[in-house]
């Protein structure tokens, strides 16, 4: 039945399928031209101008795949809708499902693996093209006109008329105008047909007694030959557009169509007979080899399931061994701290410096507090001297008032 399906397919195709794709790619050429693809996307992107058959025949996959998210982004912008203008390092899958889902928008049937347009030529990336292309034109009111076809030149067809040459058109003249002079001729003179048949009837006969020969030289008879020859050649123009050329032409293509037909039909249905015989032979090869391995693809399903379970397990560990590992590297830094604190205070018990320092700063205290106190002395001492020396006068004012003012006047 596959078979079956597939030689229907390739006969639905036919053999001009291979060439579809070129002309696709022309008329999607024409259309760029159209929209001047030259000045906004070749210049804009500096990127070499593409030839007539860029996408339909392979060069470089990956500068064609570039080139064809290029002017597929350009076409879709200028369409109405928006899409990123793709990089040359993107994601080919995700440029690639863009471009079609833009595609699908516009009613674009795009009903192929995404797979064949990631090659960057054949049939498909065409199709995308052309499609947007002619969405393109459609959105900017372009509209296809009739040819206008160049006047023919007369010169190039015309054949110089020789005066010693007959064309068809002069014969047909001439051939008009003997029928048009022996018009009379094609009557029956009943006269002349009485008088024959009493000629037959008297035993008269029309023969001549002498037997006629030539009396014409040869020489000049091939002299007189030679210089009608000219004129005895008939030239027929061809007339392309005589629809009698192209039926006989057509007649003619369908005869070696024929022939060529029953000669690569031989060929043909010895090929698939061959090929059935094949594919018979390699059906029969694959059931043995089924069968001849059947026990081991169940083996070979045990050691999966098996495989698949120790997967399970190790996995399981493996999550086990995550978490015990996590809870190693938590101890580990505490661990980390507390060695930390305890060498801060070994080192803070076994160094004397503070001890030092501590036994200098009570020496100092000491000092100044023998300064200190030489210091409470002498203000004792001076307040002592203060109060004496107050007490004295107050003494010596006492005193004074007591002494009578002639003894004063005395001392």
């Amino acid at each position: 039945m596959a078979e079956d399906s597939r030689r229907v397919e390739e006969d639905d195709i036919g053999p001009g399928a291979v060439f579809q794709t070129f002309v696709l790619m022309e008329d999607l050429f024409d259309k760029l031209k159209l929209l001047n693809y030259e000045e906004e996307v070749l210049m804009k992107h500096n990127i070499k101008p593409v030839s007539r058959h860029y996408f339909a025949l392979p060069t470089n996959s990956g500068e064609q795949f570039y080139m064809f998210c290029t002017i597929a982004a350009w076409l879709i912008n200028k369409a109405g809708r928006r899409i990123e203008q793709p990089q040359e390092y993107d994601d080919p899958n995700s440029t690639i499902s863009k471009i079609l889902s833009e595609s699908r928008s516009f009613g674009i049937n795009a009903d192929f693996p995404p797979s064949k347009l990631k090659a960057g030529y054949g049939g498909e990336v065409c199709y995308i093209l052309d499609s947007l292309a002619e969405e393109v034109l459609k959105n900017t009111g372009f509209t296809w006109k009739r040819p206008t076809y160049p006047s023919e030149e007369q010169g190039e067809e015309t054949i110089l008329e020789d005066d010693a040459e007959l064309t068809l058109d002069k014969i047909e003249d001439q051939i008009a105008e003997d029928d048009s002079d022996n018009e009379e001729d094609h009557f029956i003179d009943l006269n002349i047909l009485k008088a024959q048949t009493q000629k037959l009837d008297s035993g008269e006969s029309s023969k001549p007694d002498d037997i006629l020969e030539s009396v014409t030289d040869a020489a000049e008879w091939n002299l007189e030959v030679e210089r009608v020859l000219p004129q005895l050649k008939v030239v027929i123009r061809t007339d392309n557009k005589d629809w009698r050329v192209h039926v006989d032409q057509m007649h003619q293509h369908k005869d070696g169509i024929e022939t060529s037909l029953k000669e690569t039909r031989g060929y043909l249905d010895k090929l698939h007979n061959e090929i059935s015989k094949t594919l018979e032979k390699v059906g029969s090869r694959e059931k043995y080899i089924n069968n001849q391995l059947d026990p081991l693809v169940q083996e070979y399903r045990v050691a999966q399931a098996k495989m698949s379970e120790v997967k399970d397990q190790y996995q399981q560990v493996t999550g086990r061994v995550t978490e015990k590992t996590r809870i190693l590297s938590e101890i580990t830094e505490e661990l980390e701290k507390v060695k930390q604190e305890i060498e801060e205070k070994g080192s803070s018990m076994t160094d004397g410096a503070p001890l030092v320092k501590i036994k200098q700063a009570l020496t100092k205290l000491k000092q100044e507090s023998v300064e200190m106190d030489i210091r409470i002395g002498v203000l004792e001492h001076t307040l002592l001297q203060s109060k004496l020396k107050e007490k004295s006068n107050m003494t010596r004012d006492m005193h004074a008032t007591s002494i009578p003012e002639s003894s004063v006047g005395v001392f």
